[in-house]
């Protein structure tokens, strides 16, 4: 949601975790509020423990009419408010055990520049396609909504375009720059985001920024659009790249899914995928996997053959490729992040070693 919420009993427990640098506020009966810092979930010191009916007081004054009429009736609807100057904030309110609890993310207002967030020089690529399909893809919470907020901004700050986005709910806020920005929110501008991403082609988008592709439809409709000229960006829950083409082809039936092969490989441009990962000393940073769209990537799309993907991007550098285990590999050489940390969140640990035994190799060469 768009609007600007007043103070409230929440604005103490969010203060204190914008000041300690955290991401989220988690408020569930029976507990003390809990604040996730570093990737950490812990209770905020010296917050009482709540009962449903206190988060009830606590959450209706952020929630408009309408929402609060969809939370009583569906039972969790999602929200969002800008919050003291600083930042948006994002909000889940959903029920429990019978008892209502509250989840809030920090969105900064600053919108971070690639610099910030260590984008790989892919993103610059991205930003200046004229046309194509582009993934951001990574679990929850890994900053998928932020490197896209970089990358639209980025466009909107060098090209005259008109930038469309449809967002469940709004996150970062664009202002008009070079670029039209259009923000869509499901259940403010729109009644569904089906209907909205249906009515896109008829809105004269250069741009297309869908927050997230949830079923067949949105996946067709984003491949269509992208076929038709237009640079489209969406987000997946996925650990990987491969992985992330194996999703859109399985989400079709069988009859469909060579036909999708096809289409997804004649628009894909690249995808991203990003893990969040500790620093030593506090503080998170991105590890970040890339594959481009070559004509090798199209041909073992098109022909089915995935698996093959995370060779071509081992092998593949000097077309702005990386996997992310050598992502992380540089993470840990630098000494950003513990080798620990980095084990955690990699799908493939024995690429990693042997990826840190190759670079050590090298440097010891060199």
């Amino acid at each position: 949601m768009s609007q600007t919420a007043e103070s409230t009993a929440i604005d103490p427990w969010l203060q204190q975790l914008w000041e300690q640098g955290g991401t989220d506020l988690l408020l569930s009966g029976s507990s003390a509020p809990r604040i996730r810092v570093d990737g950490k979930l812990r209770p905020l010191e010296g917050a009482p423990v709540l009962t449903g009916e206190q988060i009830n007081d606590i959450a209706y004054p952020l929630l408009t009419p309408g929402q609060l009429e969809i939370f009583r009736e569906m039972l969790d609807v999602d929200f969002a408010f800008s919050w003291a100057d600083r930042a948006r904030i994002r909000g889940s309110i959903f029920t429990q055990r019978g008892q209502t609890a509250l989840a809030l993310r920090v969105i900064p207002a600053r919108i971070p520049n690639f610099e910030d967030l260590g984008l790989p020089t892919a993103a610059t690529w991205v930003s200046e396609q004229p046309r194509g399909f582009v993934l951001v893809t990574g679990p929850t919470g890994s900053g998928k909504s932020t490197t896209l907020a970089a990358i639209v901004n980025k466009i909107n700050e060098t090209r005259a375009a008109h930038i469309l986005t449809i967002e469940d709910p709004v996150e970062y806020v664009h202002n008009h720059k070079m670029s039209a920005v259009s923000q869509r929110e499901v259940g403010l501008d729109s009644p569904s985001f089906d209907r909205a991403l249906r009515s896109a082609l008829r809105e004269d988008p250069d741009v297309l920024l869908i927050g997230e592709m949830r079923d067949i439809d949105s996946i067709q409709i984003a491949l269509t659009m992208a076929e038709t000229g237009h640079l489209v960006f969406a987000t997946l829950h996925t650990n990987d790249a491969p992985q992330a083409i194996d999703r859109i082809i399985d989400v079709f039936p069988a009859w469909r899914q060579e036909q999708t092969r096809v289409q997804l490989a004649s628009s894909l441009s690249a995808i991203i995928a990003q893990r969040l990962i500790p620093k030593i000393g506090g503080g998170m940073v991105a590890a970040y996997e890339v594959l481009i769209a070559t004509n090798p990537v199209r041909n073992l799309i098109r022909e089915g053959r995935s698996n093959q993907l995370a060779n071509v991007m081992f092998t593949n550098t000097k077309e702005m490729m990386q996997t992310l285990e050598s992502s992380l590999a540089e993470l840990i050489t630098d000494g950003i992040v513990a080798y620990e940390d980095a084990m955690s969140v990699c799908a493939h640990p024995k690429e990693l070693i042997r990826t840190l035994e190759q670079m050590e190799i090298t440097r010891a060469r060199g």
